[in-house]
């Protein structure tokens, strides 16, 4: 099939995207700039593995999300909490109706290049805090994609039924170095090891077995999910 690839630059996206390389014909690879504070740390990191590919990638501005919208994660938003990713605190780090907007644009950069699917690596953690990564949002915006285009253009979310450290033992097999990776919420020199998405980050190599070579500014040991 012939697909367009959604990749950030983290982990999950990255190992997507070799496994999108492996199974389809990916026509082009899109990141989106839409001034997080992580941006221009995660996404170098999605050129460089297009590179390796020899994948077609385009860096696509967003300037209006920084600018309009309400985030911690945006450079205009206030601080970056720690904890646990599932900690309710993490909302703050909640971009509004994000994917809904790479989703559409996508769509219509796959309905230019006469693509069939979209490739998202949305998987079963992706936790309720984040409400366009819920499952009724997904099978809802699936459902328009198809709806709104004369190719009928699929979303694909080959992760869905994976959890984080699935995703690395999967990466792994398919050649990913995910030291070539990003996930750090607050974009410094190095991953912060504090924040929701580097506990997720290290969580999923303990959990996996595999060795995680990123390099942290604090490696303490990990907080515990809430409790329901």
């Amino acid at each position: 099939m012939k697909v367009i690839v959604l990749c950030s630059g983290g982990m999950d996206s990255v190992a997507a995207l070799y496994a999108a390389h492996k199974e389809h014909s990916v026509q082009r690879v899109l990141s989106f700039h839409y001034g997080s504070k992580h941006n221009d740390k995660e996404i170098p990191f999605a050129s460089y593995h297009c590179d390796l590919l020899e994948l077609k990638h385009e860096i696509i501005p967003l300037d209006f999300v920084d600018s309009l919208f309400t985030s911690s994660l945006l450079q205009s938003g206030g601080d970056i909490p720690d904890g646990h990713y599932e900690e309710a605190n993490m909302k703050q780090t909640v971009v509004p109706f994000r994917n809904g907007i790479m989703l559409a644009i996508a769509t219509g950069v796959a309905e230019s290049d006469e693509a069939e699917g979209i490739v998202i690596a949305a998987h079963s953690g992706d936790h309720a805090v984040y409400p366009d990564c819920r499952e009724s949002f997904m099978q809802a915006f699936a459902q328009a994609m198809s709806a709104g285009t004369y190719e009928a253009i699929q979303l694909l979310r080959p992760f869905i039924s994976m959890d984080k450290a699935a995703i690395a033992t999967e990466g792994k097999k398919l050649g990913v170095d995910f030291s070539k990776t990003w996930s750090c919420y607050k974009g410094e020199n190095i991953h912060c090891g504090t924040c929701g998405t580097c506990v997720e980050r290290r969580e999923a190599f303990i959990k996996a077995g595999l060795p995680d070579e990123t390099l942290y500014a604090h490696t303490g040991p990990l907080p515990s999910a809430p409790t329901t």
